[in-house]
């Protein structure tokens, strides 16, 4: 490990969510016993995108490690807004199905929101339905979005303090920034921070993200924020991911997040790493809104 960034501390996805599997595994069985099936996912995935299609096979193989059920419905790009929609219609009624989502992003010609809206909430483990929303925004039961959900799960496991401390979200989309930024700022632990949500918009943006004692990025643009933008002592978690060409590797590519690491990790406490940081504890998020789906 380099000299210059041995202090920090890793907030390790991949451990915690190894940690996290093991609870949800013993709670499948449960579940499997008291009513004789294990709980279900399923995933569609529309087109043959390459990332979409690795997180996708990830998503099953967990839930192969925990014991639950899981189908994968592949649809060719070609297929029409309607024709996923009676799919996901045949999904919503399937008595035997506790929860889907629908991998993002969508062919062109398909409208997302509307994809959206079609899928029964108490299916949506994804948590993106806006009944779900509004039950994330009022502090009543629901999905939470996984990634939010997973970073929250992340700090508590790590015993990172939140309680007073100035959070600054980098990102607003609705998938991430704006529900984390809630998720922060409620009366919960972790939570209870003051937030600032940043933006494309934000003037002097490195001024604000000094201020933070928790940075939470999620504005996907490699390495913007660098090491004279953070303050001595501050919790960064990545949740960026760039596959950058790089001839020298092996692999022919580098991962990057939106941080760049090494400088940011010479003064960061903690931080995740890129990749096995929010990554893994996206998907155990998911697995976790599927329990509580099966339970429910």
């Amino acid at each position: 490990m380099d000299q210059q960034v041995a202090a920090y501390r890793l907030l390790d996805g991949k451990r915690c969510s190894d940690s996290l599997k093991e609870r949800i595994a013993i709670e499948a069985a449960e579940v499997k016993l008291m009513r004789g099936r294990a709980p279900h996912l399923a995933a569609v995935l529309v087109g043959d995108d390459g990332a979409s299609r690795t997180y996708v096979e990830a998503k099953v193989k967990a839930c192969e490690s925990v014991g639950f059920r899981s189908t994968l419905v592949r649809l060719p790009a070609t297929t029409s807004e309607d024709a996923l929609l009676a799919r996901i219609d045949e999904l919503n009624r399937d008595p035997e199905l506790d929860g889907f989502i629908v991998q993002l992003p969508l062919p062109k010609h398909i409208d997302a929101d509307k994809v959206m809206l079609f899928i029964d909430p108490r299916k949506d483990v994804d948590g993106f339905h806006p009944v779900n929303v509004g039950n994330m925004v009022l502090g009543q039961p629901g999905f939470l979005p996984a990634t939010p959900a997973g970073i929250v799960e992340l700090l508590r496991h790590y015993g990172v303090a939140t309680s007073g401390k100035h959070c600054v979200v980098v990102g607003r989309s609705n998938i991430v920034g704006t529900p984390v930024s809630i998720l922060m700022s409620r009366n919960a632990e972790p939570g209870n921070c003051t937030v600032t949500l940043a933006h494309s918009r934000t003037r002097d943006l490195a001024s604000i993200t000094r201020q933070a004692d928790i940075l939470i990025i999620a504005a996907g643009k490699p390495e913007m924020i660098t090491g004279d933008m953070v303050k001595e002592g501050v919790v960064v978690v990545d949740v960026g991911i760039h596959r950058i060409e790089d001839a020298t590797r092996k692999s022919g590519f580098r991962l990057l997040g939106d941080a760049r690491f090494s400088e940011v990790a010479a003064k960061a406490s903690w931080i995740t790493p890129v990749p096995g940081g929010v990554g893994p504890m996206t998907i155990v998020s998911l697995l976790q809104n599927t329990l509580k789906a099966a339970r429910q």
